[in-house]
């Protein structure tokens, strides 16, 4: 699995979880600081990434479009990086289901 972490969430979430999750991308080290949701669903899409993020407006994207890409929603709010790579951590094996199921669009991570 391959996850796409918003503008908002640091790129060292990346190295951080590169042993769980390798091959993972930053939006704004994908060359996405400035695009808008679309943008960043489309580039997912292509890429073959899961969102991961802390905006209601990619939910609600998963919710009418369905996947691909797939949706993180981290509804835990601003945590510093240590704990997001912790939840996500944590729940590795849920996103891996997550992942394998075809019909799900979004994951709430609280």
């Amino acid at each position: 699995m391959r996850l796409l972490f918003d503008q908002n969430l640091s790129y060292r979430l990346c190295r951080e979880l590169a042993d769980i999750f390798p091959a993972s991308e930053q939006a704004t080290r994908a060359g996405l600081a400035e695009a808008d949701d679309a943008a960043i669903w489309g580039y997912a899409k292509r890429s073959g990434l899961t969102v991961v993020t802390h905006d209601v407006d990619f939910a609600e994207m998963a919710a009418l479009r369905g996947p691909p890409p797939k949706v993180v929603w981290l509804r835990c709010g601003n945590q510093p990086t240590a704990l997001i790579a912790n939840l996500l951590r944590e729940q590795a094996e849920t996103l891996r289901k997550f992942e394998a199921d075809a019909i799900a669009a979004c994951l709430e991570l609280y």
